[in-house]
């Protein structure tokens, strides 16, 4: 391997796990202050947590509530120019033809939007006697999958409820995503149950061979891609906002970042910090030899397909 090639098969991710408050601009300049404080240390992308922004609650998603580009927009990709990082901006309460969506930012070192992923899985539980929470109520869900390319690797998004969905994580496998990024709040009864085990399940029947994927193409109609083997392992990263007991909802915490044997190799407490993992894909291509599962995948007897292509 060259030496360049060295260099850009290892890059560092940093995930911020800031401390959410009721004033935007508050929240705003935390956030900024953070990102700058991660790009410092080394970090070439960064990831901030769901609803980083605004207190998460359907009461306040209206009240927050921005057109893209907007204040809070602009203020991340002014972050990601001046500190030359690939920035996902965890997500907003977004405001769009009479609609809200919860949306996440993806912005590039030169501060372009270079992807907007709407959250598709709206989290609507009811566990009696612990939570009820209904985002239905006053949010519409996105209909795409979003993938943004860096000279590192491919990254698949997802935000929160999300990560519940195994088919969503194999589809970014098959189409060549090496990490998932899910901005994140689970709370205090789904939180200590299943956040690190759906974050370190992502990393299990994920992925695919000599595929064929169906998927719409806008010119074309529908379009057949053959694609080549990607293997199950990946890196996974999840950002929380900080836990505030005070709050209405109360975050879960403990941002995470897995690798692709499925051990955590950095994980937040429960307070505003910023969290580092330094990304191998050379190790990520080491343990996909080593469990070869494309070569064992039985599609004589199952398949997942895509009917759309996504964002990337």
């Amino acid at each position: 391997m060259s030496t360049l090639a060295k260099a850009m098969s290892k890059f560092r991710l940093a995930v911020v796990q800031l401390q959410v408050g009721g004033v935007k601009a508050d929240n705003l300049s935390r956030a900024k202050r953070l990102v700058k404080e991660a790009a410092g240390r080394g970090g070439n992308l960064v990831l901030l947590p769901e609803c980083f922004n605004s207190p998460y609650g359907t009461s306040f998603f209206s009240q927050y509530a921005e057109r893209i580009p907007g204040e809070s927009t602009e203020l991340l990709s002014e972050a990601a120019r001046e500190n030359q990082v690939y920035l996902v901006g965890g997500s907003i309460p977004e405001e769009d033809g009479g609609k809200l969506y919860n949306s996440c930012i993806v912005f590039g070192p030169d501060g372009k939007i270079i992807l907007k992923h709407r959250k598709i899985h709206l989290f609507d539980i009811d566990v009696p006697g612990k939570i009820r929470f209904q985002e239905s109520e006053t949010l519409s869900a996105g209909d795409t999958l979003s993938m943004f390319e860096t000279p590192f690797c491919k990254v698949g998004v997802g935000i929160c409820y999300d990560i519940r969905f195994a088919e969503l994580a194999q589809l970014y496998s098959r189409q060549g995503c090496q990490l998932l990024v899910y901005p994140g709040a689970f709370n205090m009864t789904t939180g200590p149950a299943h956040w690190e085990l759906l974050q370190r399940a992502r990393l299990i029947f994920i992925g695919g061979d000599h595929e064929t994927v169906k998927t719409p193409n806008f010119r074309h109609g529908y379009m057949t891609f053959d694609r080549e083997a990607v293997d199950n392992q990946l890196y996974v990263a999840t950002a929380s906002p900080a836990r505030d007991e005070s709050s209405s909802y109360v975050a879960w915490g403990h941002s995470t970042v897995v690798n692709p044997w499925g051990e955590v190799i950095s994980k937040a407490g429960t307070e505003e910090e910023v969290i580092y993992a330094d990304i191998d894909l050379q190790y990520l291509a080491d343990v996909r030899q080593q469990i070869p599962i494309t070569a064992q995948r039985r599609h004589d007897l199952y398949s997942v397909t895509s009917v759309q292509r996504g964002n990337s």
